[in-house]
């Protein structure tokens, strides 16, 4: 048997040149007790917080595969629920930076994520149109709410009462009664998409942002308080609050809202709309946790800023519209009469909602978050689209308020995608250049040491020595600038099309170029007298040109410096001899034209890669093609060898990078890790190091480790991964009784639900071999009259020798409270009587009450006729019933007990310190202030 070749694998090491990733959106968070200093972005796969102050990256939560794609911060600012693309949730610690608890419930993206007041409840909107509430505490699904028939855009909690209000882009706001779980209000006032939707005005007001440049206005009244005043007098109009204008119908006539009996919970009637200066749609729309400071903005560059007023500054406002409207009246009045003139003026929705200014940002926003300080500071922080955060502070109660722009975080990253890398031969610096900079990064650290500016960069290298780069750009020039100053040495004319690529000849004296223009030209480096100084500087000379039929893609110099691969549009590659410039071979086969090619490091292979996602394998002494592969799904984008080996690397547009070998033909291993398309790759002149950029903004740094890797291995690990993905793509379980689709359950069927059902009937089997064991091993002691040894199992041995009922018992506490009702689920009901009875042992023996009562009550919900109508599971259900009820009460007596306890020593506390708990006075406070408003009402309504 012959040896099997051993590769070694690369394994992802960073992800670094990212600043923030376009999907998400940007939050302010609570690090060290400091607020309106650190911002959490996502990241690709992660979500980095960053320091405004000092513009360093200081915490990194780390994901798993999927883009982030909603953010959202827990009240008490200990925790940052993360959502993804995949419709998992995160919640993270961010004392620890550590996630340890996972919701599955969404098939699709995840749009929404609000906390409720106390953050013990989760609301998540998605693309799949569901909303579904999560209880944070007890690490599970609530209830799925279905009624959207589009994606999710926000989902809110009210603070009073039990309600939640939802929009989506099919037009609808929805309100939902959480007691009861389900949708009692419509509103159907909108014509396009809703995409933000904000509560204000102590909840008694709604506004709504869609796809025009209107801003409605909403207003709430909650029944349960109209019923404590008596009827007011009918309204002439419909439905007009006092003090506000009535707005006409719409143009086509269809009601504003669904006007049926669901009003008994709320009434909602437009008041009108504020008219925003942005023509196109609302991206966001966000007030300030204060509930003053609102501001949106569209697909542009401006963030609009509103203040809603108080009652009292409002009141001001009238008496001083009534002052100037009396003076007038007085001024028009003929002849001075001096009699009392009635004056009529009327509130308005923009007498109430007043805009304070804007705020130009230097890119289109993509997401913003606010935050107001106690001195009444406003501070905005902006994710913009070219990877760049930018914070602005502006004093809204000022005459002229404006913007000030507090600070930028530019270095990490660059402005526009990277299209050339490249590594110096010491391996510690990496060059990036996209359209804008160039950047030098030191490879250990991942720190940017160096930025330039430059045109659109298409190809580069570190000249010999590493103190200068030469930049390809595509206007057709050549730059070269030198490291330590970070200066533009020159900028050489070189092509009159696009300069697609560069390469170093193997004698490092010089380099070749390739351009549109239809022409490769060689270039030589020389010293020249410096202007500006007395000692001399690098630069470059054109010594040969070699004119060709088309446009040039590629061109590559062979290890010995005897042959040229240029690579034409034509979907040809032609080598020449560098000598005479020679015509020598012509390689053709590719359908589309080859955009990267590469030569093995002994000159007898050339590995091209083109835009029809085929690589093919060439001889580089007869031209023949040795193998084609269907690499990638998309176009191949870049090619390299690895140094001192015939195994290469390709990037492609489907996302991934692959890396092949030259001599076998096979593919040896996928690095997955890049969100969008890849751009270029690199690898170090070691070989240990690879680094690629995609068009997610990201540049990722990958290890050769001294893992060795097998190919059948690896080929059985792509198979299970294959199928784990098939399982959760699978059919979701039907409960008996329900139509497939209708699932109101908050879980999903993952690898992990389906692996934690089957632990569980592991479990139960164990449990009846080991009953049926202890049976046998009863009447062989019996037969044989004395006590034979029993044989014990390994795993409960490896548990601390426990009982199979206990093991069980261990097993149901080893599953994620997130997972335990899908893993139920998907549980065969010839488990279920077994689990019932040991679940009547275990709660007679008072262990895991809480626990055992949840899965229990699950267990009863799905499979209740089943249970029912088994005459052997009569017995165990009374068991059931008396022991649950027993057991419950006596938790809950202790919980009483020790509740009451606690309230004693708070009483005890406050009688030393003769202070009275803050979170009870301000209650104190509200509940008076409340008291109060209604005596006025009251008085208001009788008078």
């Amino acid at each position: 048997m012959g040896l099997t070749k051993q590769y070694l694998r690369y394994v992802a090491s960073a992800v670094f040149g990212l600043i923030g990733s376009q999907k998400g959106n940007i939050v302010f968070v609570t690090l060290r007790g400091e607020k309106g200093r650190y911002v959490a972005v996502p990241a690709c796969e992660h979500v980095f917080i960053w320091d405004l102050r000092k513009g360093e990256k200081i915490l990194i939560l780390q994901g798993l595969k999927q883009e982030v794609t909603c953010l959202c911060p827990s009240p008490d600012g200990l925790h940052l629920a993360v959502g993804y693309e995949d419709g998992s949730i995160r919640i993270f610690s961010l004392l620890s930076g550590e996630g340890n608890v996972t919701f599955n419930g969404h098939k699709a993206a995840i749009t929404s994520l609000k906390y409720d007041q106390l953050g013990g409840r989760l609301a998540s909107g998605s693309k799949d149109t569901d909303t579904i509430v999560w209880d944070v505490i007890n690490e599970s699904g609530l209830y799925r709410l279905k009624g959207h028939k589009d994606a999710v855009t926000q989902a809110l909690f009210l603070r009073e009462k039990n309600l939640l209000v939802t929009s989506g882009k099919d037009t609808l706001v929805k309100w939902w009664d959480l007691d009861t779980q389900h949708c009692f209000k419509t509103m159907v006032g909108h014509r396009t998409e809703v995409w933000g939707l904000v509560l204000v005005s102590e909840e008694k007001r709604l506004i709504t942002g869609s796809s025009d440049s209107e801003l409605r206005a909403w207003d709430i009244a909650y029944l349960q308080e109209m019923d404590d005043l008596e009827e007011p007098e009918p309204k002439k109009s419909r439905g007009s609050p006092p003090g506000i204008q009535d707005t006409p119908e719409p143009r086509d006539g269809t009601p504003e809202t669904d006007e049926t009996p669901e009003d008994r919970i709320l009434t909602c009637r437009k008041a009108g709309s504020i008219m925003r200066e942005g023509r196109d749609r609302v991206v966001n729309l966000a007030v300030d946790r204060t509930g003053r400071i609102l501001a949106c903005h569209g697909t542009d560059s401006v963030l609009e800023v509103f203040c809603i007023l108080s009652k009292t500054e409002v009141q001001k406002k009238m008496d001083k519209k009534m002052k100037k409207a009396r003076k007038k009246a007085k001024l028009n009045s003929s002849k001075g009469e001096e009699e009392d003139l009635e004056v009529n003026v009327e509130m308005t929705l923009q007498d109430e909602i007043q805009r304070v200014t804007n705020i130009k940002t230097s890119a289109k926003i993509k997401s913003f978050d606010l935050i107001h300080s106690p001195q009444g500071e406003l501070k905005a922080v902006f994710l913009l689209q070219n990877n760049l955060v930018e914070s602005y502070s502006l004093s809204p109660s000022a005459p002229a308020p404006q913007a000030v722009r507090t600070s930028r975080i530019t270095i990490g990253g660059h402005r526009s995608d990277v299209r050339t890398l490249s590594f110096s031969s010491d391996n510690i610096a990496i060059l990036s250049a996209a359209a804008e900079s160039v950047k030098i990064w030191n490879r250990a650290t991942l720190q940017c040491i160096r930025t330039m500016t430059c045109e659109y960069a298409l190809c580069s290298f570190f000249v010999p020595g590493d103190r200068q780069v030469v930049i390809g750009t595509k206007t057709g020039k050549l730059q070269l600038y030198d490291l330590a100053s970070g200066n533009l040495l020159e900028t050489v004319d070189a092509h009159d099309g696009a300069l697609w690529s560069l390469s170093l000849s193997p004698d490092q004296r010089g380099f070749v170029t390739g351009g549109a223009d239809k022409s490769v030209k060689f270039w030589d480096f020389e010293l020249v007298k410096d202007e500006n100084s007395t000692q001399k500087r690098l630069s470059v000379k054109q010594t040969r040109t070699l004119q060709l039929d088309e446009d040039v893609l590629c061109v590559s110099y062979s290890p010995n410096q005897k042959l040229l691969a240029v690579s034409l549009l034509d979907c040809t590659v032609k080598i020449f001899y560098v000598d005479t410039l020679k015509f020598f071979l012509s390689l053709y086969g590719h359908k589309l034209p080859v955009i990267c090619m590469d030569i093995s490091y002994d000159g007898t292979l050339i590995a091209t890669g083109s835009a029809d996602r085929n690589v093919k394998i060439w001889g580089l002494d007869f031209g023949d093609c040795h193998k084609s592969l269907f690499a990638h799904d998309d176009s191949v984008m870049y090619l390299q060898f690895v140094p001192k080996s015939h195994l290469f690397f390709t990037a492609g547009k489907d996302h991934k990078i692959k890396q092949w070998d030259a001599d076998k033909f096979e593919h040896i291993q996928t690095l997955e890790g890049h969100h969008q398309e890849i751009w270029c790759l690199a690898v170090s002149p070691s070989g240990d190091y690879v680094v690629s950029s995609s068009h997610d903004k990201s540049l990722r740094l990958w290890e050769r480790t001294r893992e060795p890797l097998i190919l059948e291995e690896e080929r059985e690990m792509q198979r299970e991964a294959e199928y784990e993905e098939s399982v959760a793509k699978e059919d979701q379980p039907v409960v008996p009784g329900e139509t497939q689709g209708d699932n109101y359950f908050t879980g999903k069927k993952t690898i992990e639900t389906v692996k934690a059902a089957e632990r569980i009937m592991e479990a139960v089997e164990l449990y009846r071999e080991e009953t049926a064991k202890m049976k046998e091993h009863k009447a062989i002691c019996k037969a044989a009259g004395k006590e034979v040894p029993l044989p014990i199992n390994p795993i409960l041995m490896a548990y601390g020798n426990i009982s199979p009922s206990a093991y069980v018992l261990e097993i149901f506490k080893g599953i994620k409270s997130s997972e335990l009702e899908e893993s139920l689920l998907v549980l065969p009901f010839s488990y279920v009587p077994d689990v019932l009875k040991l679940f009547n042992e275990f709660i007679q023996l008072g262990s895991d009450i809480e626990l055992l009562c949840r899965c229990l009550f699950f267990l009863l919900r799905i499979h209740f006729g089943q249970i029912t109508s088994n005459q052997m599971l009569v017995p165990v259900i009374e068991k059931l019933k008396e022991t649950t009820i027993s057991k419950v009460s006596q938790v809950r007596d202790v919980i009483g007990f020790n509740m009451a306890g606690l309230e004693y020593l708070k009483r005890e506390c406050e009688a030393k310190s003769e202070v009275m708990f803050f979170a009870d006075a301000t209650s104190h406070l509200e509940e008076k202030k409340r008291k109060r408003k209604k005596r006025e009402k009251l008085i208001l309504t009788y008078t």
